[in-house]
């Protein structure tokens, strides 16, 4: 796809569990939606930690029971054209947000957002890392994940009218 109607880029720390999280289930969405054509998905991190990495084994194991194919993303590090070439940049906590408001041109600041913004069942400003966790933290974001995700895709909907 090289040019897209609409493109979303996913953000957070080192690109292998909540970013690559919420770029596998919105792709599905976005396919299962028929929007795959006008649609661009993708993820990044703020960080380069883990370049060139698959997403953390737990992110691809709790994503699959889910129905989520998380397996052929790589992370990769957020660089200075994703800013023009995406027209939402979402950070999964405020600790990215701010991160990336510092590294934008501020005349495209107004694609960034904390992710969260899109939940409709929850509550919560931001995604917390479930790195240093156990099962349970990789099972609640995906919870937040998909209700985001959910209305995110509303939101490109409407943006695609």
């Amino acid at each position: 796809m090289d040019r897209p109607d609409y493109a979303v880029l996913f953000v957070c720390t080192g690109n292998i569990c909540r970013s690559p999280t919420a770029h596998g289930v919105f792709l599905k969405q976005v396919h299962e939606a028929g929007l795959q054509r006008r649609v661009r998905v993708d993820s990044a991190g703020t960080h380069g930690y883990h370049v060139g990495d698959p997403p953390d084994a737990r992110s691809q194991h709790h994503a699959a029971r889910r129905g989520y194919d998380l397996s052929e993303l790589r992370a990769r590090r957020v660089e200075e054209d994703d800013f023009a070439r995406h027209d939402l940049i979402l950070a999964m906590d405020q600790g990215h947000l701010a991160l990336l408001t510092q590294r934008c041109p501020p005349e495209l600041r107004h694609k960034l957002h904390a992710f969260t913004r899109w939940c409709q069942r929850h509550s919560t400003n931001e995604v917390p890392d479930p790195y240093y966790g156990d099962a349970r933290g990789f099972e609640h974001v995906l919870d937040l994940v998909e209700d985001g995700c959910a209305g995110l895709l509303a939101h490109v909907r409407e943006q695609l009218r």
